[in-house]
């Protein structure tokens, strides 16, 4: 067994973060970021050997709405002018299967930083037309977002509250082995 660790370049055109929230809690209210960059270092012959580093533009926020969007934005929210970045940093990867890993990590939102779990279904690896590398990730999460001091609600007037308090967040990854550099 090697020890090797490898890092991955993802592909931007082929990955998304999206995330839903119930809506006057019956509906869910889609969205995604559009601008983000992340770093994968992969264990070669031992997934838990690896790491995950991702930062996310909080202002590319899209949920298709650009009132809702704005508001979102706003310190009611995301406060992006004082917190432009999301940030999660692994901690832990364990492997429960061959196709599925938990990733414990550290998710900053607001200047809030709380632990949370990635659940993640490995796609595996495969060789591209071109002769690179790929390897693909799903992963799923579910925060309560009052944690991260995203508390701003409306109550209804037939109970309930205007913005669920549970939002998911989904992954699709896919990477590139980075080329070895020349020695």
């Amino acid at each position: 067994m090697t020890t090797e660790r490898q890092e991955w370049e993802i592909d931007h055109t082929h990955s998304s973060i999206h995330f839903w929230v119930r809506h006057l809690m019956v509906s869910k209210v889609h969205g995604a970021f559009a601008s983000w960059r992340g770093r994968l270092v992969l264990g070669e012959d031992d997934l838990a050997r690896s790491s995950v580093h991702v930062e996310i533009d909080a202002a590319s926020l899209d949920t298709r709405e650009q009132r809702r969007d704005e508001h979102l934005r706003s310190p009611d929210f995301l406060d992006v002018g004082a917190h432009p970045t999301i940030t999660f940093e692994s901690r832990e990867v364990a492997v429960v299967a061959d196709d599925h890993l938990q990733i414990r990590g550290d998710l900053t939102i607001r200047g809030n930083t709380r632990p949370i779990t990635l659940e993640v279904e490995v796609g595996g690896r495969t060789r591209d037309p071109w002769g690179g590398e790929r390897a693909g990730f799903s992963a799923t999460a579910t925060l309560d977002r009052r944690d991260f001091g995203l508390t701003w609600n409306q109550a209804l007037e037939v109970g309930g509250v205007l913005v669920g308090d549970k939002v998911t967040i989904t992954l699709e990854i896919e990477a590139i082995r980075k080329a070895a550099k020349a020695a």
